[in-house]
Formats: C-alpha cells, structure tokens, sequence
C-alpha cells in the first residue's frame, strides 16, 4: 500500500466514526428540548425522564464527537500537507467559525446538565436548544468546507499563485447548500430512525412501555418529516452535481 491510499484509507476510516458521532450529537438534542418543552408544559413526569435519559446520551455523543472530530482536523494537516498549504487559507474560515459554534456549544451543554433546580426553568430548557442550534450550525460549516473542495470558489489562480482571495465566497460555494441540507436532513433520518427503534424494541420487550412509547413518538415525527424532505433534498442535490460535476454522478449512478 503506497502513501496515498495508506492516508485515504486512514481519512476514511476517522470519518466513518465521526459521521456517527457527529449526526447524533447533531440530533439528539433536538429530540431533548421538544422532551423537555412537553415536561414544562404539561408537568408529565415521563418526559422530564426522558430528557433526563437523552441528555446524558447527548453529553457521551458530544465527548465522542469532539474527540474524533479533533483526530480528523489533525489528519487534514498530517496527511495532506500540500493541499492544506495552499488552499487551508482559501476555505479555513467555516473551520474558524466552527471551532466557535463547537464551544458555544459546550458551554450551553455545561449549563443544560448542571443547570437543573439552579436555572430558571424556561432558561434551563433555552440551554438545551442552544446545544441544538450550535451543534446543527457546526455541521453545515464543516460541511461547507468540504463542498470547497467539490466546487472551489474565493480565489484566482494566476501565474501558479492563489490570488485575490474571498473567504465568504469560498465558504458559501456553489455546492454549500445542497450538500448542507442533505447532510442535515440524513443526520435526522438516520438518528430519528435508529433512536426511534430502539425505544420501540424496549417497548415490545414490556419494559417501563409508556416511558418508551412516548419517546418513540418524538424520534418518529422528527425522523419521518426529514425522510419525506430528504427525497427532495437528493433530486436538489443530484441535480446540482450533475452541473457541476458530471463525471462524480455517472459514478454514483454506475455508468462506469
């Protein structure tokens, strides 16, 4: 095995982790502020539990996240020094601003764990939304970096030098929304879905039932109106490679 599929074999494998991480810790805290919201108003006692049981899901995803998370921003400058040479200073930016969404984050997350009986409660709930928003916003960024790479923009390359350099425009690229919404929309569906069954296999084992009954129904209205959005999200998306890159479409739909 040469260099280069050792470092893209190595690329692939972090990312195949964090990508579970990621889209959890992306998610999950949706699904513990609408439990929560329900516990305030309606002073149900099962969902105060519920969000009691996600938040400390949320914190582990969170940690995991932020660790593989860290292992892949090392890899981009170890593995790929060259490229990260030239074009880190083109599309760093939503890196930059990613790093501050992820602490914005963590001190949310801090306050939404440790804030019960301390906070007021619609403060304590806000908390909980603000890990939600944040975790939500790190992804599209880091997403955009990574629709750079599929449709560079924010720069001229003249005589051998990048010139006139425009972090916006790098950041919000041709490719930017299409594959920030897809993303977005699949954490949902994959999270929903997976969340959602297995509150409904602790159900069909008899186990505290209505406590797992009520949560699969948040998991579920979340994971079902993003799966009937992702369909349009992918015709959005695939359309958008195919302008831009015909060939990358032909090899996702095999025309080899």
């Amino acid at each position: 095995m040469n260099d280069f599929i050792a470092a893209r074999s190595q690329m692939a494998l972090s990312l195949g982790f964090h990508i579970i991480f990621s889209c959890i810790g992306m998610v999950m805290p949706f699904f513990m502020a609408v439990a929560h919201y329900i516990w305030l108003k309606s002073k149900d006692q099962k969902y105060r539990n519920i969000t009691k049981a996600w938040s400390k899901g949320v914190a582990i995803f969170f940690a995991t996240g932020a660790v593989s998370g860290t292992v892949l921003s090392f890899e981009l400058g170890l593995l790929w020094p060259q490229f990260m040479k030239h074009a880190g200073p083109i599309f760093g930016m939503p890196f930059s601003l990613e790093g501050t969404a992820f602490f914005i984050e963590a001190i949310a997350l801090g306050f939404y764990l440790y804030g019960w009986n301390r906070f007021n409660p619609w403060f304590h709930w806000f908390t909980g939304v603000v890990v939600g928003v944040s975790g939500l916003i790190s992804g599209i960024l880091v997403v955009a970096a990574n629709a750079w790479m599929n449709s560079p923009a924010g720069f001229d390359y003249i005589n051998g030098e990048y010139v006139n350099i425009d972090p916006i425009k790098a950041m919000f690229n041709e490719a930017w929304f299409s594959q920030a919404l897809h993303m977005s929309l699949a954490a949902f569906v994959a999270t929903g879905f997976a969340v959602a069954g297995v509150h409904a296999f602790m159900a069909l084992r008899g186990r505290n039932v209505e406590f797992h009954r009520k949560a699969f129904r948040i998991a579920a209205v979340f994971a079902c109106v993003a799966a009937l959005l992702q369909p349009l999200s992918g015709d959005h998306s695939a359309k958008s490679v195919a302008k831009r890159q015909p060939a990358k479409l032909a090899a996702m739909e095999a025309h080899f």
